[in-house]
């Protein structure tokens, strides 16, 4: 059974959330996506876990459905801010939990340390390896990685942590870390740079805030099982048998792949990062360093290098943002969804649509230009602007307009470097 999960996302009690996050949208734009297998989110806000009883049903799977069987796993992100080293660190981790009784545990231990309800993502002052521990005397099937580790301000890994190894984050409780999530603005091609990140298993997933599906699994996690249960998905992080591979967006359209500043609409490649000292040309205040500087600082390997038994992954732009593209207009405007559900109709999902659908069965849907991209999309075969310090990458799919893009930057980073200098 190929199950293509999503296990990180946020309901609408979480801040900065479309108030559409509830089970039957999810389940509604999960289904026409391609996802088999949708986290719950924010399990320990009092509300949500309250709409989750009311919907969902569980049994001895530890896998919950609604009454359409669309099946969720009870999930979490918990952000954690504390002081170690006598720095201060940021880092967000995401919890697995296999059925409400468990969850009701975790969340009157939270409780104990501060409150749950005012945020589906609450903050506590309690550092990792203390956090990890908690959770192991709630229950041990309670499993806990740590969510985009390269992301600047809360990744375990990321340019603001003050951490350069998973060890650092979580020291004697790390034997009970077996995942890390790779986050938008990385791949598992950036991640094999690693050798200290071997041994876990690589997982991408949306961390979605809406669920719309230019939103909602644009990264997802691909599992080939012989039931859907709780355990099983549990055995396959941990022993990597049954993890089949990832899906995700080229790590360029992240919002903290390059170095850069929003506010001066400077974005650089660590290689001139470099060259300024990490510092803005612009303002003169230190950079956002994105992931792919804070990648090359850390790894130990070339590259191009590929682990022995390194899990396949599939790079792909969310359909929506193809279209809407090649249409020249905004992602949600009625002209893209008619085209998007002319294709949904036609195949299936989104997934169908990407990875399965040929060229003479497409042009019977759509006009040549868009049969072509979604191939190329397919083939991993689109540039894309990158992004930086809070900011989308932008797929652009004419070659003129990447070179004039290009030329732009380069004619507007000369002069900046002119004036740094």
């Amino acid at each position: 059974m190929k199950i293509y999960a999503d296990l990180h996302i946020h309901s609408k009690y979480s801040r900065a959330t479309s108030n559409r996050m509830n089970i039957k949208e999810l389940t509604k734009y999960a289904t026409i996506k391609g996802i088999n297998l949708l986290g719950t989110g924010d399990f320990t806000h009092p509300k949500w876990i309250q709409e989750l009883k009311e919907n969902l049903e569980e049994d001895d799977s530890g896998i919950l459905k609604t009454k359409d069987e669309f099946p969720f796993l009870l999930s979490s992100e918990i952000s954690l801010m504390y002081s170690q080293g006598g720095k201060g660190r940021k880092v967000h981790n995401v919890i697995l939990a296999k059925n409400f009784d468990i969850v009701t545990q975790i969340t009157e231990v939270l409780k104990r340390r501060g409150r749950v309800d005012y945020d589906g993502r609450p903050i506590f002052g309690i550092p990792c390896p203390e956090f990890v521990e908690m959770m192991k005397e709630v229950d041990d099937s309670v499993e806990v990685f740590p969510a985009h580790i390269w992301t600047p301000w809360f990744g375990l890994l990321g340019s603001k942590s003050g951490f350069d190894t998973i060890k650092e984050g979580f020291q004697d409780q790390i034997k009970h870390i077996h995942a890390v999530e790779t986050g938008l603005s990385s791949d598992p091609e950036m991640n094999w740079r690693l050798s200290q990140l071997d041994k876990y298993s690589l997982v991408s997933f949306s961390d979605s805030h809406s669920c719309w599906p230019w939103r909602l699994g644009r990264e997802m996690t691909v599992f080939d099982l012989d039931n859907l249960t709780y355990n099983n998905i549990i055995n396959a992080l941990k022993t990597k048998n049954g993890l089949e591979g990832t899906i995700e967006v080229d790590p360029a359209y992240g919002k903290y792949h390059y170095d850069g500043h929003r506010s001066c609409n400077v974005s650089l490649p660590p290689e001139e990062s470099a060259r300024l000292n990490k510092i803005c040309p612009v303002c003169k205040r230190p950079l956002t360093i994105g992931v792919d500087h804070r990648v090359e600082e850390l790894a130990n390997r070339p590259l191009g290098y590929k682990p022995e038994n390194a899990k396949p992954f599939t790079k792909l732009i969310p359909l929506a943002e193809i279209i809407s593209t090649v249409q020249d207009v905004g992602i949600a405007t009625n002209n893209m969804w008619k085209t998007y559900y002319d294709l949904i109709n036609k195949f299936g999902n989104e997934m169908k649509v990407l990875l399965e659908a040929d060229v003479e069965e497409l042009n019977k849907v759509v006009d040549e230009k868009l049969s072509r991209l979604i191939i190329k999309n397919r083939n991993q075969d689109i540039e894309i602007i990158p992004g930086y310090d809070g900011v989308y990458g932008k797929p652009v799919l004419n070659s003129k307009k990447i070179k004039e893009n290009k030329e732009t930057k380069i004619t507007k980073r000369q002069s900046d470097l002119n004036d740094f200098f």
